[in-house]
This record gives C-alpha cells, structure tokens and sequence, in this order.
C-alpha cells in the first residue's frame, strides 16, 4: 500500500486531498510536515496521521513511497528541490511555479534525476474533455480556429481567504497572482492539452469586487498557438453564475457547454452530446497510480511538459497585463 508523505499543508485543497486517501483502502497518509506546526498539527489531528517538525525527517522517512507537496504556491521550488532528488513520486499543487524561471529548474530537477512529477490538474483527465481531444484529433472538427475556456467562482464575494490560514491566496508574494493565476492556470493547462504550445499571449487583469485589492480577481489571456489557432481564457473570483467551461470552434463543427455537458454540432446539424473518452486519474489517485506503475513514461512526459508550459504561459500573461502588449512565451 503506496505511503504518501505531505509536505505543508496550505493549500485549500489538502483536505480533499487527505480524504482521498482516507476514503480509499489502497494508500495511506504516513506523514505530515508543515513550516506552520500548528496548521499542520491540525490537519495531523484531524486525520490521525503522525506530524513532525523536521522537514529533513519526513524527506528520509524510510516508509514514504511518494510526496505530495501543497505549499503555498512560490514555495514550491524549495521543496521540490529537496524531494525530487529522492527519486520518489511527486505530486505538487498547481501551478508547479509562478515564473519561467522556476519552470526552468524544475525541469533541469527531473531531467537530472528522472522523478516522476504531476500536479494538481483535473481539466484533461475527464472523461468529455478527453472526447474532445479525441475529435480534435480525428479532424472530426475540421480545421480547428479557437478554443476557449472559463473557469470562475465566487471566492472574492464569498470571502474564502478571510479565514488566516488562506490568506496568502491573495498575497502576490506567497501565491504569486491572483484569481488569474488560481483559476487560469486550469484552462491554460487544459487549452495547452488541447491545443499545444503557445507562441504568444496578450492579457489584462482587474480588480472588480473591491476585496483582496493587492490582487486581480479578474483575469483575460488571449494565445496565439504554435498552430495558428487563437485561444481565450477567462478566470476569476467575482463569477456569481454563468455557464463557463469549454468551447472548440473548427471549421465544419464546434463543441461547446451547455451547463448539463459538452455537445457538438455545426451548420444544420443538431448539437449531440460529446462521446466521453476512458478516464484517467487525477490529482492523488494519479500520484497512486504513477507510484504503483500504472501510467506510462509518455503520457507522464506530455502532461509534465504542459504543466510546465502552463507555468511560462502565466508567466508571459502578467508580464502582458503590466506592458499592455503582446508578450512571448518563454521557451525551457
């Protein structure tokens, strides 16, 4: 039974995460470290999984078989480098960095010491946006000209980082952005999966719900892709309703959210529901099937390569929201 250490527990969704793996008989949580011992201790509690204070001893715990790492975001590097060189499976939160800088020394980590490494993205794991993919592929669309994706909530309104122990969601020295750094990051990722790499991006953010004003809860990022294809991504935190989710437009048919699913249609053809593709798992049912060998070399490579794309792509998108102009997108 694969024993997964956690490293910090800031993140909002360690508690989803240690639920997983107390809700399912096939992992287990053998530790908890956290440079706040008392958020960790609380968490340790909670789950009755053992907590210490010595990063270094919950690193060399012989029973740990992998890591899952849920800091606050732009302390992410620092524990990367210590746990890849361990050769153990990681699964660190979303984004991996906050920079193209940090994207580049995390890839130079696994390059050197050939670790597994996932994050904490759903979007191209589920079963319809895999269809999508699939019909993308099958030229089932044509020529495939836009991609779009929402993801949004209400947070801002709903003041989820009142509460101290998520504060640092909306302190840009800690999370490294705001809503468009939170949220997008999910369509980015999810729009590379789709659609490839991106060349250039042009993006604007704001703050319109007056709360966590050191941040932008409102965000656009517009992409030229290496394709040709042109891409739109919009997230926030001031979303009260709304569809959002995914759009495709190619030039015989589109697919696109209805709120119930994802349909495709075109021109005189009646919307259908979009065939689900199998599942793949996500998060730390992927971080359990990767320790236990069950996902291959080349879809761990594809996916690394665009949760580290995804990083440079929010790198360039809040350089272009400072200069107003279309920036490029970073090349590891």
């Amino acid at each position: 039974m694969p024993q997964l250490a956690f490293l910090s527990t800031a993140h909002i969704h360690t508690k989803s995460f240690l639920e997983t793996v107390r809700d399912h008989d096939d992992a287990a949580a053998c530790v908890i470290w956290d440079d706040t011992p008392d958020r960790g201790q609380g968490y340790a509690q909670q789950f009755d999984v053992p907590f210490v204070e010595d990063l270094e001893a919950a690193l060399k715990d012989p029973k740990v078989d992998g890591f899952v790492i849920c800091s606050e975001t732009t302390r992410h590097l620092p524990l990367l480098e210590q746990a890849l060189p361990l050769g153990k499976p990681v699964m660190c939160e979303k984004p991996l960095a906050t920079s193209a800088a940090d994207a580049k020394a995390i890839a130079k980590l696994v390059q050197r010491h050939q670790t597994p490494l996932i994050s904490g993205y759903f979007q191209p794991f589920i079963p319809a946006n895999r269809g999508v993919k699939q019909l993308i592929e099958s030229g089932a669309l044509g020529q495939v000209t836009h991609a779009h994706f929402r993801n949004a909530h209400h947070a801002a309104y709903g003041r989820w980082f009142d509460k101290p122990e998520l504060a640092w969601f909306a302190d840009p020295e800690l999370a490294g952005g705001g809503a468009l750094m939170d949220m997008g990051t999910h369509a980015v990722h999810l729009l590379r999966h789709l659609m490839g790499p991106v060349e250039q991006v042009w993006a604007m953010t704001a703050n319109v719900s007056g709360h966590y004003e050191k941040v932008d809860d409102f965000g656009m990022i517009q992409m030229r892709f290496s394709s040709g294809a042109i891409g739109r991504v919009e997230a926030g935190w001031c979303f009260t309703g709304g569809v959002g989710g995914l759009e495709v437009i190619g030039s015989e048919r589109a697919v696109w959210s209805t709120g119930a699913g994802l349909v495709a249609g075109g021109p005189g053809a009646d919307p259908q529901p979009v065939d689900a593709a199998e599942p793949r798992p996500d998060r730390i049912r992927r971080l359990i099937a990767v320790i236990r060998g069950e996902v291959d070399a080349g879809e761990l490579a594809d996916d690394l390569a665009a949760c580290l794309d995804a990083v440079t792509i929010m790198d360039a998108a809040y350089r272009a929201a400072a200069s107003g102009k279309w920036e490029a997108v970073q090349a590891l």
